[in-house]
């Protein structure tokens, strides 16, 4: 199993509560409508940070960057299988969630990768 990883920060203009509710509320139900059209898509998840004196604290005990925003995770069976069909509907639907992400993800200070899972317990 391939997992795609997009560690998301919002767009410079808007607070992590107004990009939370944007990419939960209306980009998540808009990914759901359009599952028809990327049936390689196996499963999609949102992880929302919390913004909290804990997460401040792991941060610091490491020496790491803020937090991003949020993650997408998005499960496709094999590395072959993650590029859209080259029909007309998966391209479409391809264009319209970038489209929309642009609207409140801020690419510059965001990163997405690939992934393999080797589950540990």
């Amino acid at each position: 199993m391939i997992k795609l990883v997009f560690c998301c920060a919002r767009r410079p203009e808007m607070s992590r509560e107004e990009f939370q509710k944007r990419w939960l509320d209306v980009h998540g139900p808009l990914v759901r409508r359009l599952r028809a059209q990327l049936p390689m898509m196996k499963r999609y998840v949102q992880s929302h940070s919390l913004s909290d004196e804990m997460n401040e604290g792991l941060r610091q005990s490491r020496g790491t960057k803020p937090a991003y925003d949020g993650i997408t995770e998005v499960w496709f069976d094999d590395l072959a299988s993650m590029g859209s069909d080259g029909s007309e509907a998966a391209l479409d639907a391809s264009r319209q969630l970038l489209e929309d992400e642009a609207e409140f993800i801020d690419f510059a200070n965001s990163s997405v990768f690939l992934t393999e899972e080797h589950e540990i317990f």
